[in-house]
């Protein structure tokens, strides 16, 4: 049968027993043992002390710790962090004290290792590599709208569309919506431009209702926009960093409120939606604007909504021509293709600069460029923005536009 090791504890005991024995040599034990004269000095005083629960080995914490961060401190920190769902990170939290007048404001060393601490990072920091920040230099000159994955709900799906000032990243508009159809995104939209005014510029991707399963950046609903006033530019197909600042804003909607809760329904998810929108706008600080809550940077636009729009007027320079019901326009005996989300909506024709070359316009947005000369090209093919159909028996030679910004 193997000898049993004998337990750390065990040597200390069996040591204490044969050094408090009558005539014990304890120079020559501590030396058969390998411990140090004050190392069996020490054990012998505090069995003496204590007995054998003397030979345990103590914590090694500190009686005192004057550079620890105080409970009313960690409890604060504990707080705003449980507050946002467990999803604000040290910076946010900083500030957070610092506008409650919390002093002195812990470092963000320190609220990282209390948050480390307590178990609430339970992903590693993962630093997002070099980027660079482009935003509009004034309120509403750019707003940028797109629809968060749709998620289940106890009954039905909500479809959340989110508004997003460029310049300030204020919120706009966050709404739980059932379908990501035309009607309602129009609905919702009027709603904010009666409240907020109409931007200069509406920045989409490329996917319905804003964008055309043909590959048209134009809509019925993007005409609607421009009717309005309001320039349409989309995102290039399968770069979603040109809208960076929704996908980011779209990443907090999920921390902040999706993640570990449910929701009955469309009127729970507004409701929810709805705190944390306020939140977001005036208490969250927001780290590319200086941690300061949007709502700081942010005004209503000077340019009221219109109820009622006055007819649509050219220059006088303009050569101007109706859709019909195709899509086409006629110019110089030819049909030209403009789309059918302009069907029966006026159109202008501009000099480009060059011979046989036109910029076509629809309100005060160019929507496309026509170039004649194009048809006279030994092989026809994309031609800057325009494209030149070949002539076949069931249609005559016709120019697309291929409409961009």
């Amino acid at each position: 049968m193997p000898m049993r090791e004998l337990s750390v504890v065990e040597q200390r005991e069996t040591f204490v027993k044969l050094a408090t024995m009558r005539g014990a040599n304890r120079s020559g034990l501590c030396r058969d043992f390998g411990i140090s004269r004050k190392t069996g000095y020490k054990w012998l005083g505090r069995h003496r002390l204590a007995g054998d629960v003397g030979l345990v080995d103590g914590s090694r914490r500190p009686h005192t710790s004057p550079l620890r961060t105080d409970e009313a401190t960690e409890t604060a920190v504990l707080g705003i962090r449980a507050a946002n769902n467990n999803a604000w990170g040290a910076r946010k939290i900083a500030w957070t004290l610092g506008s409650q007048g919390w002093h002195p404001v812990p470092a963000l060393s320190t609220i990282t290792e209390i948050l480390r601490r307590h178990g609430k990072l339970d992903r590693p920091a993962q630093h997002p590599g070099p980027h660079i920040r482009f935003e509009r230099a004034e309120p509403n000159e750019l707003w940028q709208m797109d629809f968060k994955g749709h998620f289940p709900l106890a009954v039905g799906r909500c479809h959340p569309l989110t508004v997003l000032d460029d310049h300030s990243r204020y919120s706009l508009g966050l709404a739980a919506c059932d379908n990501e159809q035309d009607a309602t995104v129009r609905d919702r939209l009027t709603t904010l431009f009666r409240c907020y005014g109409r931007p200069f510029a509406m920045l989409m991707d490329n996917g319905s209702p804003w964008g055309d399963r043909d590959g048209q950046p134009f809509t019925a609903f993007t005409v609607w926009l421009m009717r309005h006033g309001i320039g349409v530019s989309h995102g290039r197909a399968y770069h979603p960093q040109t809208q960076g600042k929704e996908e980011r804003f779209h990443r907090s909607l999920k921390a902040e409120v999706l993640d570990r809760n449910s929701f009955a329904d469309l009127v729970a998810c507004q409701l929810a939606f709805d705190r944390w929108r306020r939140i977001y706008n005036h208490e969250r600080p927001h780290e590319a604007i200086g941690l300061q809550p949007p709502a700081r940077r942010y005004r209503p636009s000077p340019r009221v909504f219109r109820e009622s729009l006055p007819p649509i007027e050219y220059g006088p320079g303009d050569i101007v021509r109706k859709v019909d019901g195709g899509g086409w326009i006629s110019f110089r005996n030819r049909p030209i293709r403009i789309g059918k989300a302009f069907r029966s909506q006026p159109v202008a024709l501009r000099p480009g600069g060059d011979d046989g070359v036109f910029d076509i316009h629809y309100c005060v947005q160019r929507i496309g460029r026509l170039d004649l000369r194009a048809l006279d090209a030994p092989a026809c093919g994309f031609v800057d923005i325009a494209r030149a159909m070949p002539t076949t028996p069931q249609a005559p030679q016709q120019q697309q536009v291929r409409n961009a910004l």
